[in-house]
């Protein structure tokens, strides 16, 4: 078990941007792991979530299942307004946009 492996929520993002992602990146089973940061749809708060990634070319692919429940997770729902974000992956934090699910066919491609 590494160091990681019993990271989650909050502690989880206190101790990926205290170490730059040193720990916390690599997470259980070898998944990665990037943060969130959104600004919260009713509070306009910065809101930041750990979330299991994989990297499709030079784009970040994020699953929003909430380990399979029906409603969507939150960090999700904070998507809508505004679709600015900010990512951090390991060390290097950069602006995004969020862009709606894919076709299909890119969908089959991202799995």
């Amino acid at each position: 078990m590494g160091e990681a492996d019993n990271l989650f929520g909050d502690e989880h993002v206190r101790v990926y941007r205290e170490t730059g992602g040193e720990t916390g990146h690599i997470w259980r089973e070898g998944s990665t792991i990037l943060l969130l940061t959104t600004t919260g749809r009713t509070s306009g708060e910065p809101r930041t979530a750990p979330l299991i990634y994989a990297q499709d070319g030079d784009r970040y692919v994020i699953v929003a299942s909430k380990g399979g429940a029906p409603e969507h997770p939150g960090w999700y729902e904070n998507l809508s307004k505004p679709p600015e974000v900010e990512l951090q992956g390991e060390d290097d934090i950069v602006p995004a946009r969020t862009r709606p699910p894919p076709p299909t066919r890119s969908r089959r491609r991202a799995w």
